[in-house]
């Protein structure tokens, strides 16, 4: 089930984001995933739109959205490759047409998920804080117009 995220939640997402990253971001040191897991209690969760997927009462996953703008999407790893993250994506796209998002180079995962979705690449950069390179995806509908052309 999707329904919006509610204040109680908090800490069940904090641990499936910080689950999550441990295997999609295992490139990142212990000491910026606990600063991370700070921003996403007092700043991120606060000032964006973010949709939980519950399952058996319990959030299993989420994605949290500024405008079109995907500010993370996560989904507990024992749940992961059951369709959550597109669920989680579809409602996403139900909300706004065009959608972009930053992704590390180095999370493969993350990257094929979205190249599936119908995600193309726009820039890369280094990202300041961790000094990994960083690549910025657009979705747009148009993209999957000509799918051998991606």
């Amino acid at each position: 089930m999707l329904r919006l995220y509610q204040e109680g939640d908090t800490e069940t997402i904090i641990d499936v984001w910080y689950q999550a990253s441990l295997i999609a971001h295992s490139f990142l040191t212990e000491s910026f995933l606990e600063e991370e897991k700070i921003r996403l209690r007092e700043i991120f969760l606060p000032n964006s739109q973010t949709w939980v997927y519950e399952e058996a009462g319990q959030v299993v996953g989420f994605i949290s959205l500024m405008d079109n703008e995907v500010g993370g999407i996560f989904v507990r790893p024992s749940n992961q490759r059951q369709g959550i993250g597109k669920a989680l994506m579809d409602k996403a796209h139900s909300l706004h047409d065009s959608l972009e998002l930053d992704v590390f180079a180095a999370n493969k995962t993350g990257r094929a998920f979205y190249a599936q979705y119908g995600f193309v690449p726009i820039k890369k950069y280094r990202e300041e804080e961790t000094g990994e390179t960083t690549i910025r995806l657009r979705y747009e509908p148009e993209n999957l117009a000509n799918p051998g052309e991606n």
